[in-house]
């Protein structure tokens, strides 16, 4: 179950930006999935699908309540969290470069606008296919993609800006 943990953290730290927040909807994700276990239908799919469609929408409703209720709280620093979740046969050079370009790369996309945040994270962090994140958002898949597009677009851009593209 710790893979499904990392990934349902990992999911959620990237919506909240909050080492606390995600570890509290990391929970509920699987305090939900205990209560819906009598709901899973092999035939329907495998598991971890399931789970981690359970744990998107848990999220992505937290994401978009929280939009709507904006609060001035500051992202913490994932170092600590990172160090748990990093495996053992990495050396400590690339780790640290790991984390640091992560660390960036995570700013980067919390600067986007929700809209194009919430697309490029299904898209290019959870990798569901483009009518999945139609279906979830409820939104054209032609949408879908131009948010994605956009999003790269502006990601890139932001980065380039932080100097950590070169072009």
């Amino acid at each position: 179950m710790s893979l499904f943990a990392r990934r349902v953290f990992n999911l959620a730290y990237r919506f909240t930006s909050e080492i606390e927040s995600a570890e509290d909807l990391t929970q509920d994700v699987f305090v939900k999935i205990f209560r819906s276990l009598d709901q899973f239908d092999p035939a329907q799919g495998d598991l971890s699908r399931w789970l981690m469609r359970i744990a998107r929408n848990l999220i992505i409703d937290d994401y978009r309540k929280r939009q709507r209720n904006p609060q001035n709280s500051r992202a913490e620093d994932v170092d600590e969290h990172d160090y748990r979740l990093q495996s053992g046969d990495e050396d400590i050079q690339s780790g640290l470069e790991r984390s640091e370009r992560a660390v960036i790369v995570h700013a980067a996309i919390g600067t986007l606008t929700p809209d194009l945040k919430e697309c490029v994270i299904l898209r290019d962090i959870e990798e569901l296919s483009y009518q999945e994140i139609a279906s979830h958002l409820e939104i054209p898949e032609g949408t879908v993609k131009s948010r994605i597009n956009r999003g790269r677009i502006e990601l890139a851009k932001r980065l380039r800006e932080m100097k950590v593209l070169e072009i």
